[in-house]
């Protein structure tokens, strides 16, 4: 929709974010004024009922915000020269968001956050604040700003464990490689301003011409996907996720997992996707033509050159990601086997699932990106629900290591059940929604370059990953299921915990059985984003 739009518009556009920061603030106000020599199940519960309205008020709000069927179904407003853009993608993202925090409330519910109970809703909603804008915007300055929120909250927030030195070492790690990362996508991004002279995505895209790249907009591309990859925790920019994910009240790290997981992708696939859609370069393989003669020995001096004279990598960001996602499966996959902590081995979990949504980023078509963003739905529902297992069980188990989890099926049996569910579904487990996220991230690489399948050695790689992974997750579940456990108590929980994770879990296989309607939904959305 173009034209002037009055700044009462952008008020009206951003209702729900107002919603949530009246809120954040309505929480600290009642902790502080009223509730701070309660009891702390009491303030969790009742403060956190006050967050979890602010959620469900933003959500009607979001709800009302998504244009209806026919004519006006595609319609985009933006404001302030992309600041904010309100369309049918973002707020269904925007939604994404509002749920992910909304479930990470409930299930603080009954964890022990400390004695800051107001302090940490209000922090959780300021950070979903954060998120939101960013999927929101398609301007550089907003969306630094917006990420830079976003990673403040996400800061506090590991060091929520005030009296435990993990926690604290955690947030330190945490903010000294985001500031690293932030200053090396700042940088990324003053230097697309000074070549271009716009901040606007879309302007951006259309002031870079492939045919004539400078050296130093190479050098701002590779700054920004830097940035991001911090961000988004992948190798060789991932060591800050082991310990943030170990360290954090384990709320925290579900949420850490899942909305800026959601967020972070997103913002960046609008990036490279957008603004630098005319610098995708390559990364394939045309295939292999040795032929048999002689030894072994020769034979693989042949296999060797052909596979050199076959490689086809051009310099772009399709180039930076495919390496990048290759080193994250690899790394991330195989550093997860030797694991004693659920929440560390999860970590390096995420770390190889990073690189598998990458293989549809370098994918570069609209296929490759709707694949993405069905798979980190997909992902965020299941490391949810993993993680929220854990939150539930930890505490009462004597810790989140394995060994603390020895024959947890008899003591709590529905959250083991659940359990097995998002751990197949993590490992790609068919009929599961993990497993056709990864199927429809494979194959939109595969589709990318049909004739030749320039792509398939990427596509090979994460299919042995995922391979490799299934060991780990056993692994988990074996500890789960087949030890013995030193004490047989049953373990119980709040019914409304239960109740959430069992409607995760139904998502998630939902999502595995009739995956076609959030495609079909997703499908035109990202080719109307990317036009």
């Amino acid at each position: 929709m173009n034209g002037p739009i009055p700044y009462s518009g952008v008020f009206k556009a951003l209702i729900p974010e107002c919603i949530l920061v009246v809120g954040a603030f309505a929480a600290l106000t009642l902790d502080l004024a009223w509730m701070r020599r309660a009891e702390s199940g009491a303030r969790r519960r009742t403060i956190g009922f006050v967050a979890m309205v602010g959620l469900v008020a933003a959500m009607v709000a979001l709800c009302f915000q998504i244009p209806g069927t026919g004519p006006h179904e595609y319609d985009r407003l933006v404001f302030l020269g992309g600041t904010l853009v309100v369309d049918k993608l973002t707020t269904i993202f925007n939604l994404v968001i509002v749920v992910l925090t909304l479930l990470t409330v409930v299930i603080s519910l009954d964890f022990d956050i400390g004695r800051h109970v107001g302090e940490y809703f209000a922090t959780l909603l300021f950070g979903a604040i954060g998120m939101m804008l960013l999927i929101s915007s398609e301007e550089l300055i907003t969306i630094f700003v917006a990420l830079e929120l976003t990673s403040i909250c996400l800061y506090i927030l590991t060091a929520f464990h005030k009296g435990e030195l993990r926690s604290q070492e955690a947030a330190m790690k945490y903010f000294m490689f985001g500031a690293i990362s932030s200053a090396f996508l700042l940088f990324g991004l003053s230097y697309v301003y000074g070549l271009t002279g716009t901040t606007n995505l879309r302007e951006i895209a259309k002031a870079i011409h492939p045919d004539n790249v400078s050296p130093l907009l190479a050098v701002a591309l590779l700054f920004v996907i830097v940035g991001f990859g911090f961000k988004v925790a992948v190798v060789p920019f991932h060591l800050w996720a082991p310990d943030a994910y170990e360290g954090a009240p384990t709320p925290v790290t579900a949420f850490i997992a899942t909305g800026s997981k959601v967020a972070s992708f997103f913002v960046f696939l609008k990036v490279v996707m957008i603004a630098f859609s005319g610098l995708p370069g390559s990364a394939y393989h045309f295939g292999l033509s040795a032929t048999w003669r002689g030894g072994v020995i020769d034979w693989l001096r042949q296999l060797g050159e052909s596979f050199h004279a076959n490689l086809y990598f051009a310099s772009g960001w399709v180039m930076l990601l495919a390496v990048i996602a290759a080193a994250s499966m690899i790394l991330g996959n195989c550093v997860a086997i030797v694991q004693h902590n659920i929440k560390r081995l999860l970590a390096y979990s995420s770390i190889a699932h990073a690189g598998y949504i990458l293989i549809g980023f370098c994918a570069a078509t609209n296929t490759g990106a709707t694949s993405v963003l069905f798979y980190i739905i997909v992902y965020a529902l299941t490391n949810l629900g993993a993680f929220g297992v854990v939150a539930a069980l930890a505490d009462k188990a004597g810790g989140d290591d394995l060994e603390n989890f020895d024959g947890m099926a008899r003591k709590a049996p529905f959250l083991s059940l659940l359990m097995l569910i998002f751990i197949l579904s993590l490992a790609g487990i068919p009929p599961l929604g993990g497993f056709f996220g990864k199927f429809y991230l494979f194959a939109a690489a595969v589709d990318r370059d049909a004739k030749t399948f320039g792509l398939l050695w990427l596509v090979v790689l994460g299919i042995f990953m995922s391979a490799v992974s299934l060991y780990y997750y056993l692994i988990l579940l074996k500890h789960i299921y087949v030890h013995a456990s030193r004490d047989s108590t049953p373990i119980t929980t709040p019914t409304y915990v239960s109740v959430v994770l069992a409607v995760i879990a139904l998502a998630v296989v939902l999502l595995g059985v009739f995956p076609e309607p959030l495609l079909a939904l997703l499908k035109p959305l990202v080719a109307h984003l990317l036009l």
